[in-house]
């Protein structure tokens, strides 16, 4: 599983962003996983990207940021946390 870095300003991810943030309840003062960007909006919980370009390209292409917090969920999340994110990737892709 990967492990998340420092607190840091970035971009939401995994849980934190559409579609599990619609399906799962946390507290909005709590940290979350974010996706380091200087354009972030978010304190939370770092958590490195696939690639370096990601996040700049999630940020142009609503579709590609779902799959790609889809995919941290998968890479960082709980059990429960993982098995919606392999759901709503299922469904997606199918």
């Amino acid at each position: 599983m990967t492990q998340y870095g420092s607190v840091s300003s970035g971009i939401c991810t995994s849980y934190a962003a559409a579609p599990l943030s619609r399906q799962l309840i946390y507290d909005e003062e709590d940290l979350v996983p974010v996706c380091p960007h200087e354009k972030g909006n978010r304190r939370g919980y770092a958590l490195d990207p696939l690639y370096k370009s990601a996040p700049e390209a999630a940020l142009k292409d609503p579709h590609l940021y779902e799959l790609l917090a889809l995919t941290d969920a998968i890479r960082s999340g709980r059990a429960r946390e993982r098995k919606l994110a392999i759901d709503c990737l299922q469904s997606q892709l199918s």
